[in-house]
């Protein structure tokens, strides 16, 4: 980019616009793990003021897709293969208690329904960017319909770095999508039948290849 072209942000409050235009790039692999982020650098990238800036990079803080400690510049963070089983650990653990308390209610949550149409369409399109998005609304939709604060609020604290690890890696990209498909409508169909221990095991299923295929595109991770 050239020192005097600054990126144009949409008609959204500025620091919305801001935060969403960052976002898109890290979770595209457009700032690459391991970047440093800087309030001086996105003011002038953007033409925005420094303050602006900073909340931005709050926001992208608070949700995982940057990383700082006290007095230093934020970063992109690079999930190793510990971080990123631990990841998943975490969410199979929240998730599966989302899926079997709605199982048990039988009623699936209109967002999560929407969001599976949008992978289907997204999966028949192979538009990939289209499929991380509506995966992260489709599994995000799951844990609010519980209607718990806490759960919610555990699930924020990862769901960054879960949509950074599906954008950065595209692991996604090693299987058709068409089963991912399959594997989501898995879940829905169980909780729509009322079973939360077979919401609970197609979950944790899905969620198993996904950690499987994001390890597989890690060097370090041996067969």
């Amino acid at each position: 980019m050239s020192s005097g072209a600054h990126l144009e942000l949409g008609p959204s409050s500025l620091t919305d616009a801001l935060y969403e235009s960052i976002r898109k790039r890290i979770v595209n692999g457009e700032i690459p793990q391991g970047e440093k982020l800087t309030e001086v650098r996105l003011a002038t990238e953007y033409n925005v003021a420094r303050p602006t800036a900073k909340a931005a990079l709050e926001r992208l803080t608070a949700v995982g897709l940057l990383r700082r400690t006290a007095h230093k510049t934020a970063v992109v963070p690079v999930l190793d293969e510990a971080e990123i089983r631990d990841l998943f650990f975490s969410r199979i653990t929240i998730e599966k208690a989302a899926v079997s308390a709605l199982a048990a209610t039988g009623e699936v949550p209109a967002d999560a329904a929407r969001a599976q149409v949008a992978i289907e369409y997204a999966a028949r399109d192979r538009l990939f960017e289209n499929q991380v998005d509506a995966d992260i609304t489709f599994h995000t939709a799951l844990v609010a319909a519980v209607g718990s604060r806490r759960l919610s609020r555990m699930h924020e604290l990862i769901i960054g770095e879960v949509h950074l690890s599906m954008g950065q890696y595209k692991a996604h990209r090693k299987v058709d999508p068409s089963t991912v498909a399959s594997e989501h409508a898995a879940v829905l169909e169980a909780i729509a039948a009322g079973d939360p221990a077979a919401a609970a095991d197609h979950l944790a299923h899905h969620l198993e290849q996904a950690e499987a295929r994001l390890l597989s595109t890690l060097p370090q991770t041996r067969s």
